[in-house]
């Protein structure tokens, strides 16, 4: 409860998709206190959106786990640059690929990219996203509408269509869902409805990939101190982030790396099709 910092935060804003220097606190990707032990040791990975937030802590846990990382960005290079230092530091490759996941060629690159560095792909982690706040629908763009579905669904799609090719049985799909799939805020309305969608797909994916040795599953995370928070949401809920959940507070993103580390383990060998909750006790149903 008193590790890490609650809320009432400062007064902040960023422009999207926003930066980790200009974040009062500080998050925590688990930089000084994950502990590695071996679990992924010769894997290799992908992961959208891992500059940052829970893509950069996921990146320092497998890293730490004994995988190569391949970290996909927009264009937030100086994140991007501390993510591979992580990584590099952990005595693993780091490969960056910056681009945007719309474009279904670029998303064909990633995978591309991944395979002639690499050598494979081993775990595919769907996790950058898109979201921006409105009070009313009338306020939500067509283009802001299909920018979120592209971003979080189309390019999710792309990505793993152009990785399953290349994955061996044992492989595993990691999808970054929400609790906004089950306890959807009206406030993000597009963001809210393409992470049911995401649970959807990854089940269904499961069992489509299940004969391949392929397994496929989610992580729906809580409020989570991220980039994403101070550069889409009013200043006012982002003073009071989190405080709605049982643990008063945020989750920072190392929180949730873990949970990423457990589904792409081969020892979780029967876990597909399901989706790991990290809600700071709220219950996810």
């Amino acid at each position: 409860m008193t590790d890490y910092p609650q809320p009432p935060f400062s007064t902040q804003k960023q422009a999207m998709p926003g930066h980790t220097a200009a974040m009062d606190p500080a998050p925590d990707h688990g930089e000084t206190s994950y502990k590695g032990s071996g679990r992924l040791a010769g894997k290799r990975a992908v992961i959208t959106g891992a500059d940052s937030g829970i893509g950069r802590a996921v990146a320092i846990a497998y890293a730490r786990e004994g995988a190569d990382v391949l970290v996909s960005y927009l264009d937030e290079y100086d994140d991007a640059l501390e993510t591979k230092k992580q990584i590099e530091d952990a005595g693993r490759k780091a490969v960056l690929v910056a681009g945007d996941i719309q474009d279904a060629a670029h998303c064909r690159k990633i995978i591309e990219t991944a395979v002639e560095e690499l050598g494979g792909i081993d775990i595919l982690v769907n996790n950058a996203a898109h979201q921006d706040t409105f009070q009313d629908i009338g306020e939500i763009s067509d283009e802001e509408w299909e920018l979120t579905f592209k971003v979080n669904i189309h390019a999710m799609f792309y990505l793993t269509k152009a990785a399953v090719p290349h994955m061996a049985p044992g492989s595993s799909i990691i999808n970054t869902t929400s609790v906004n799939a089950d306890m959807p805020n009206p406030s993000l309305l597009a963001y809210a409805t393409t992470k049911g969608a995401i649970q959807n797909f990854t089940g269904g994916l499961a069992q489509m990939l299940a004969e391949k040795g392929i397994r496929a599953n989610a992580v729906a995370p809580g409020p989570i101190w991220t980039p994403l928070i101070p550069s889409t949401m009013p200043e006012d809920s982002v003073a009071s982030f989190g405080k709605q959940t049982p643990m008063k507070r945020p989750g920072q993103p190392a929180e949730l790396a873990t949970a990423y580390v457990m589904l792409a383990d081969p020892l979780s060998s029967y876990v597909s099709g399901a989706t790991i909750a990290v809600t700071g006790g709220k219950p996810f149903i």
